[in-house]
């Protein structure tokens, strides 16, 4: 008991420890900036409230809403939604997930090896009441992913397709993922590219204002100036400071998932190629990012609990 106990708390700790760390990384961030800007802007003998100019707000914050929306389909506004959320509650492609997606493989690899191919159709025919797929919760919400390696799996037990054939298709399924799980990333970066032009709407837009008040003395018109110009700051400091870099870490999420289809193809690949199960996952563990990579003891143990 003390045993299983001991397993089961190592693995669970990667998983809090990653979700903490891309948590404090994205506050650390969005504090640096925010500190930086305005401590530096105050220090310097700035007004806060000069700042807070909500109409302001209200036309770079709208025009770039709308933009957004009429430059991308409904499926990728979605896909952005859950990009930012994924930024905010940490990406579930962990080390911890690659141990397990390599354990889940190996469990297969080791099934079809010594009962025949034709025993893991039931698995891979209905993974939600399989005993193997049931025992990796996180791989079963990965939905493309698990019908990305039960698809190949049943490829490999309903036909001979030569191995060259099979790495090509799934290199190209491989490569058309990416460019759906990287599109939000781009939607995201063009909005970024338009948020200085669209600051430079609102401060036109005050200065037009600012015409109205060249009768009222030089106070009112430097304040009227003044909301003009901090249009262009919110746009530039939007842009360049948080929406951007946002986009930029969306495209790393896309990477390690990607990754994770880039392992599961080379423990594939692998076993068809006539390896044993043990170097196919291993083949798998070499095509993982060295900083998410599991050490192969480490794996080996893991694939043990399991």
């Amino acid at each position: 008991t003390t045993e299983i106990y001991t397993l089961s708390l190592h693995d669970a700790l990667p998983i809090s420890q990653k979700v903490l760390s891309q948590s404090m990384l994205l506050i650390i961030g969005a504090v640096i900036v925010i500190a930086s800007v305005l401590g530096g802007y105050v220090l310097h003998g700035g007004n806060l409230m000069v700042l807070w100019q909500p109409t302001e707000i209200l036309i770079i914050g709208g025009a770039a809403v709308g933009s957004f929306v009429i430059a991308n389909p409904l499926h990728t506004i979605k896909e952005v939604g859950k990009g930012v959320l994924s930024q905010l509650t940490g990406s579930p492609y962990n080390k911890s997930f690659y141990m397990d997606l390599l354990s889940l493989m190996y469990e297969i690899f080791d099934k079809s090896r010594k009962q025949g191919v034709m025993a893991i159709e039931e698995d891979i025919d209905n993974p939600e009441s399989s005993q193997i797929f049931s025992r990796y919760p996180a791989i079963m919400k990965s939905k493309y992913l698990l019908a990305f390696i039960t698809d190949y799996l049943r490829i490999i037990s309903s036909g001979n397709m030569a191995t060259h054939e099979l790495e090509g298709m799934m290199e190209n399924e491989i490569e058309s993922r990416q460019h759906e799980l990287e599109e939000p990333a781009h939607a995201v970066n063009k909005i970024a590219d338009a948020l200085p032009g669209l600051g430079i709407v609102a401060a036109v837009l005050g200065i037009v204002i600012t015409m109205n008040f060249l009768s009222e003395g030089p106070e009112r018109i430097g304040l009227s100036v003044a909301a003009a110009l901090v249009g262009t700051f919110l746009g530039i400091w939007m842009g360049y400071g948080f929406v951007g870099p946002t986009s930029i870490a969306m495209e790393h999420t896309a990477k390690y998932e990607i990754k994770a289809y880039e392992c599961a193809k080379s423990a594939i690949v692998a076993t068809v190629s006539g390896q044993a199960p043990q170097m196919a996952i291993e083949f798998g563990r070499k095509a993982l990012p060295s900083d998410k990579r599991p050490e192969f003891q480490e794996l080996n143990d893991h694939v043990r609990s399991k």
